[in-house]
């Protein structure tokens, strides 16, 4: 089968078939060859609904969850946008389609490398990878922030690096038990919640030191 008929069908069988209707984001997830950020073993399986092993910990979310994150993020062509977790670069590039630039963080330096090929491959210019811990590192304020990774619990620093009426995509709890989340701040401090979804991923790394904020 020609990647782009898989492509295709990855779009019509899984993501919108999981409720994704937002012309953009299917758009986005037909046109960004994910083939291209899968590693080699694993290219037979780059249009699959699994999730794909990267490393020790890391792992690539299943189409149909970062394209159903890219939905609830409402993304706009004006928005600057914070990444947390750039893993193999497929749901930067996906979010760089989307707004007006993206800073990436990743903390494995492996990864951030090959993340960097990636999106150069793919043409994707609007996007800057950084290889530092993206839950510890400050550079101003965001329109839209994305986690790939879960965490154990809200963490209000991420939250206050979102600009008024700015939105954060989190999976947050521990397994069994994880909740996709939309974070909107809608205040100087206020933010709103929004349960989205049940699912599982791994966590981000040092992810469980959010146990210790408070509010």
């Amino acid at each position: 089968m020609k990647k782009e008929t898989a492509r295709f069908n990855m779009v019509e069988q899984q993501i919108r078939t999981w409720d994704v209707l937002d012309p953009n984001v299917l758009d986005a997830c037909e046109n960004v060859p994910r083939e291209h950020f899968v590693p080699d073993d694993f290219e037979s399986l780059a249009f699959s609904d699994i999730e794909i092993r990267l490393g020790t910990n890391e792992k690539m979310m299943s189409p149909k969850v970062c394209a159903r994150a890219a939905q609830a993020l409402s993304i706009k062509a004006t928005d600057a946008i914070l990444e947390i977790g750039t893993g193999s670069g497929y749901m930067a590039a996906i979010l760089s389609r989307l707004g007006d630039n993206v800073i990436s963080f990743e903390i494995n330096e492996h990864l951030t490398t090959v993340a960097r090929e990636n999106l150069r491959t793919a043409q994707i210019e609007n996007c800057v990878v950084k290889n530092c811990d993206g839950l510890k590192t400050s550079l101003g304020t965001y329109d839209v922030i994305m986690l790939t990774g879960a965490i154990s619990s809200r963490n209000p620093y991420l939250e206050r690096r979102l600009k008024n009426n700015g939105r954060m995509f989190c999976i947050i709890g521990e397994r069994p038990s994880m909740q996709a989340t939309l974070i909107t701040r809608t205040g100087d401090n206020a933010w709103t919640t929004e349960s989205l979804f049940e699912t599982e991923i791994n966590p981000l790394t040092g992810a469980e030191s959010t146990k210790s904020f408070e509010f």
